[in-house]
Order: structure tokens, then sequence, then C-alpha cells
């Protein structure tokens, strides 16, 4: 079992008060502070789960509702071992601490067999042809994805504090499974941020002098700093350009930039350079792992860098080593050159 599953384990002393289920599974994820990517995969999976069993409620249902339709993801849908996961965890979520109701632990459903595909990764010299074909922010956030290996959203959800220039290095708050880390900030790219950022400030200083500043915190920091939406640590390095009304509070807030810019400057990038591979922002993160561990870089110092919990995560990279076929000769080659030989003798 997961330290995940451990923790969702622990009884909650939080109990819902919304009158509809789906409102007190928000309710409970908002309170425990989980992310809204979180919450939406887990309203998606329990919603799954309900109108599987022809919408019947899950206090009515137990062990062999859930295996026949964790099953049903991995035999009918063809859905890889990480999601059927994501979806139990939706589920015991549900039951422990929304539902309060027992949860058993020999739940054995049909196990995904969806095979692990080896990451795209690109070439030096296709990362050079990509960043090239990007504009300004784009290029910098671009950069800062491959230099760093950052999941795109904790690149958005970076803020000015979480920038050391002295030391050349990143804070990751929350990253994936809600863990803390640091990674590389690249000295070629630190100019272009330190610019970068004196535009954020001006928006900034406006938002500020026009009773405008306001960014979202998580639920216990907003309370234990009632004025850190109004300072310019907290801050988004890269914001938005237009004010939102945040839908669960109704405030007037900057958030951060949308994710799809830099998704369709990165498809755009692709085309320019002409990569014949499909290419996303994660691909930068492949590239980054892939790329150290090429030039010696110790697979654990990989590891802490990509923030991952086990290191036969991080292994995934050397299979793409492996496939490194440069220094192979073909025997056909081979053969070609004991003939050009033997011409000349």
């Amino acid at each position: 079992m997961s330290s995940y599953q451990n923790k969702v384990n622990q009884k909650s002393t939080f109990r819902p008060t919304a009158p509809r289920l789906m409102d007190q599974v928000r309710e409970v994820l908002r309170y425990h502070h989980y992310g809204k990517r979180t919450e939406e995969a887990y309203v998606r999976w329990i919603k799954g789960f309900i109108f599987f069993h022809n919408k019947m409620h899950p206090k009515d249902m137990g062990k062999s509702e859930i295996e026949a339709y964790l099953s049903h993801l991995a035999v009918n849908k063809n859905f890889a071992v990480s999601t059927q996961n994501q979806a139990f965890n939706a589920l015991l979520f549900l039951y422990k601490q929304v539902l309060d109701l027992p949860f058993a632990d020999d739940i054995a459903p049909v196990r995904s067999r969806k095979p692990v595909r080896l990451p795209v990764v690109l070439s030096q010299n296709e990362v050079v042809r990509l960043l090239a074909g990007m504009s300004d922010e784009s290029g910098l956030m671009a950069g800062m994805m491959y230099g760093g290996g950052l999941r795109l959203m904790e690149l958005l959800r970076l803020r000015v504090q979480n920038i050391d220039f002295d030391k050349g290095y990143l804070t990751v708050r929350a990253g994936k499974g809600e863990k803390d880390r640091t990674t590389l900030l690249p000295v070629s790219i630190r100019e272009k941020l330190r610019v970068h950022l004196q535009g954020v400030k001006k928006l900034f200083e406006k938002d500020l002098s026009e009773g405008n500043a306001n960014v979202w915190l998580p639920g216990a920091l907003a309370k234990k700093y009632p004025n850190a939406p109004k300072s310019w640590e907290w801050q988004y390095v890269f914001p938005s350009k237009v004010l939102s009304v945040d839908p669960q509070s109704g405030e007037t807030r900057r958030h951060h930039v949308n994710e799809s810019g830099l998704q369709k400057a990165i498809r755009s990038a692709k085309q320019k350079a002409n990569i014949n591979k499909r290419v996303t922002t994660h691909t930068l993160r492949h590239s980054f792992a892939t790329h150290l561990l090429e030039s010696g870089t110790n697979i654990r110092v990989v590891q802490k860098l990509l923030g991952h919990a086990d290191v036969k995560t991080t292994e995934i990279y050397t299979h793409v080593l492996q496939q490194n076929l440069g220094a192979v000769v073909s025997p056909l080659d081979k053969l070609e050159l004991q003939c050009e030989i033997n011409r000349q003798s």
C-alpha cells in the first residue's frame, strides 16, 4: 500500500455538510487542500463509478462493485496502470473521507496490462531549434521547463519567492504528490528572467494602485498570512494579462497564465523546426532527465531534481539511453566496409 493510501486510510475528523454527494466530495477535497486538477479528476472517477452501476449510491455498493468498475477500466477501456490507480485512490477517498465507510483492504480488480511506453525525447539539437522558434515569454517558459525539468503546472504556479537567483535554483511548492523540491535555474536564462520580472512587477504595482492586487493562496496560507495576496513575493512569475473572477470565492484576482498558450507555442515551434516527433510540454521534462543522464549525472541526483519518490520511475530514462544506437555499427555497414577494403587490396 502506498503512503498516499495510508494517509487516506486515516479517519477524517471533517464531515461535509452539503446535501448532494458530489458537492460533499468537493467540500472535503477543498478542506484537505487538494489541488483543482485532483478535484476534477476525483469527481470524474466517482461519477464514472456511479454511472457504471446505473446511478446506485456508493453507500449501497462495496467491494464487488468497486472491483467491477476498476476491472472495466483495465479490460474495456485499456487504461494505463497509473490511471487505474488514480481511479482507485478516488474511490478510496470517497469511502474513507467523505462517506466514513469501510473500504476493503483486499480490493483485487483485473490489473491494467497496457504496456509502459518509452517517453519521447528530443536531441539537444532539436531542443535548440525548438526554443529558437519561440517568442520571448514562451521561450523563457520552455527554457525553464527544459532547464529545470519542470512539469507544466509546476512552472505556471511558480511564485516570485520561489526563485533564488543567488544560489541558482527554483523551489517547487506542492508539486505532484504535494511534495516540495528544489531544481535548477539555468545561468543562461537568469537575465531574461530578471527582465521578465521587472515587467511583472510593473503590472503588480498597477494592480496595487488600482486596488486590484490579489492572488490565490491555499486556504491555510490565506488564513495565516492575510496580507500575502497583496505582497510582491507571492505573485505568480507568469501572471495572466487579465483579471478574472475566482469561481469558488467570487473574488477578483490575477491568476497565472493559461496553460494552453504555452502548449500552442510549442506545437507551432515544433512545426517551424521541422521536428517529426510528438512534442508536448512534458517532452521538455523527459529531455532534461535524459540529457542529464547522458552527461553522466548520477541517477539519484536526477531523481531528486525530478521529484520522483522512487528511483524506479527515473530508471525509465536509462531505457531511453539504451535506445541511443549511435555508437552501434550495422552489420550491413560492416559488410560494405569489408567489400571496400577488398576492392582496394
